[in-house]
């Protein structure tokens, strides 16, 4: 839980800009064209924004028993902030136009190493457009920081065995983000397996927005993961999707609802499904 801003709308965050001392970071990201984030940012972005790419910044290469979308290591994620002229105790508010899909992956990695100065801009982009302030195009120069000392948290993250382990002897609620029908194994659009892990509940991240992409009020936010957890605690809720990305809203959403974040399955469903000796569900 946190009484620190986590959630900006348009014009609050416009009149915190004005200060300067805040990074913005641009993540738009489409799963099947990986390069199309960067076309759209270049063609125009919230002034001043740097580009946080899903899978060259916000992640590490995928390996042979890896999920999708792997952790990025402390000295590459530093890297990163540095070169996007982020400083610790300075704030960071990332957007996209997925109502925070990707953006809260960066939001999440940043308290995953130890600095929780992130934040998300409430409806993204659109949002920004729609309160009438200009974009600007072309990649933006960012002033270059001493790289940050990252720290990797203790407890915020689950690996395969962890889940392996500690869900069949209900030691963890397994909330899987995934929309529906990728869930029960009707479709499967980007993974070689079509299904979910046996005794995960599913909870799809859209369900903390509004059709337009804005978060839904946080006593609704928070009944609905009240009403996945019952009566046990809160810490115990561990988010998973197709590879660690958009488990990440409903980490931010359940912080945003002043409930305990919950903890993070990284590998995700991507690598679950790798080793056919895992069980799953269609």
């Amino acid at each position: 839980m946190t009484s620190r801003k986590i959630l900006y709308t348009a014009h609050e965050l416009h009149a915190t800009m004005q200060d300067g001392d805040c990074v913005i970071a641009d993540c738009r990201h489409e799963l099947a064209r990986p390069d199309i984030g960067r076309d759209h940012y270049l063609e125009g972005h919230i002034p001043g924004a740097v580009y946080a790419h899903l899978e060259e910044d916000l992640s590490s290469a995928v390996t042979a028993t890896s999920g999708r979308h792997p952790l990025p290591g402390p000295d590459a994620f530093a890297a990163f902030l540095a070169r996007s002229g982020w400083s610790p105790g300075k704030l960071l508010v990332a957007y996209d136009d997925a109502g925070g899909a990707i953006a809260s992956r960066l939001w999440w990695l940043m308290k995953y190493f130890g600095h929780d100065c992130g934040a998300l801009l409430d409806g993204g982009i659109q949002a920004w457009c729609d309160a009438g302030f200009e974009l600007e195009n072309g990649a933006a120069t960012a002033g270059r920081a001493p790289t940050a000392d990252l720290s990797p948290q203790a407890g915020m993250v689950l690996s395969t065995p962890d889940v392996t382990r500690d869900l069949p002897v209900q030691k963890i609620v397994l909330v899987d983000a995934r929309a529906n029908e990728r869930f029960k194994g009707e479709v499967e659009p980007i993974d070689p397996v079509a299904g979910h892990v046996p005794g995960a509940v599913n909870y799809p991240y859209t369900e903390v927005l509004t059709p337009g992409g804005i978060f839904k009020p946080v006593e609704n936010i928070r009944r609905g993961f009240e009403s996945l957890r019952g009566d046990r605690p809160a810490e115990e809720l561990v988010h998973m999707c197709g590879s660690g990305v958009t488990a990440c809203l409903n980490l931010f959403a359940s912080e945003l609802a002043g409930l305990p974040c919950g903890k993070l399955y990284a590998g995700s469903w991507s690598e679950w499904c790798r080793d056919a000796s895992r069980p799953v569900k269609p």
